[in-house]
């Protein structure tokens, strides 16, 4: 059965999945994780769970052993380029760079205007490029280096989404918008998902909104999947006020774990000696 639906799975999926940076205790182990294919799901966490590393796990840009490990698209998140070539696997983050044409890596910040940037992004749809750029309310005579750390962002995120995308992982990069902005730019994934079966990861830590737009959730802490579920289906939503408040409750019941563990480093047991890490499949 699992054999079965790696075959024919087109979303996203983790299985047994170890890593750990050099030199340091694993941050995964044995972490697996299954996201069905038009899902929007919440990545939460406190700071340091390992969700920006995830993130950059299933964008490619961190190896892990194995080909199957990590699957995106029914392909090797790491060693199949075409994902990322083809426009199929996009990935948003903090980085202030991005990739134009044949100019290579540039700064988001430097000395060029907002036209010069998203115009040099080769092989987009003139159609959909206009419409992000009215989405995201830019105005082409930007100089990249003089605008608002919020304006900078619209131009980030136009030039991440002018390929139209089949997974799209968000690291966030909603953070420097206003609120009439972010809300917009939500309108404008659900649309892409619902029109076009398209896949969201989307880490954040606001919350305003995000009741009714997700429809799944996946809840990190310290490397360990906690929680993997629909969102219609998470209990303590049915008697909150908002999802903010459930994630806080979560976030705060961890602090006071955190606190009560040994601080002596020889009371702690070795990561390789914790308890089973969860495995979740929702669909």
């Amino acid at each position: 059965m699992a054999e079965q639906q790696q075959e024919t799975s087109t979303g996203i999926t983790v299985t047994g999945m170890q890593f750990a940076y050099d030199a340091q205790p694993p941050l995964f182990y044995d972490f697996s994780l299954d996201i069905a294919p038009g899902s929007r799901c919440l990545l939460v966490g406190a700071n340091g769970s390992g969700k920006t590393t995830l993130l950059k796990i299933l964008a490619g840009k961190q190896m892990v052993g194995g080909r199957d490990v990590v699957r995106v698209l029914n392909c090797s998140a790491f060693h199949d380029t075409h994902l990322v070539c083809s426009g199929d696997l996009a990935y948003l983050g903090g980085s202030w760079s991005k990739t134009v044409g044949s100019a290579g890596e540039l700064p988001l910040q430097g000395d060029f205007s907002a036209e010069h940037m998203i115009f040099g992004v080769e092989g987009t749809d003139p159609i959909r490029r206009e419409k992000l750029i009215e989405l995201l309310d830019i105005d082409l005579k930007w100089r990249m280096h003089k605008v608002s750390d919020g304006q900078r962002r619209r131009v980030q995120i136009c030039m991440g989404l002018l390929h139209p995308f089949k997974v799209l992982l968000l690291d966030e990069v909603t953070v420097d918008l206003d609120v009439v902005a972010r809300m917009d730019l939500l309108d404008f994934f659900k649309e892409e998902c619902e029109q076009r079966g398209a896949t969201i990861v989307y880490a954040t830590h606001i919350f305003d909104g995000l009741e009714t737009w997700a429809t799944h959730l996946a809840y990190i802490q310290d490397g360990v999947l906690k929680r993997a579920q629909k969102l219609l289906e998470v209990e303590e939503l049915k008697s909150s006020v908002n999802l903010l408040s459930v994630v806080e409750s979560w976030l705060r019941a961890e602090t006071k774990q955190e606190k009560k563990k040994p601080k002596n480093p020889a009371h702690t047991s070795s990561p390789f000696g914790m308890s089973s890490r969860h495995m979740a499949y929702y669909r």
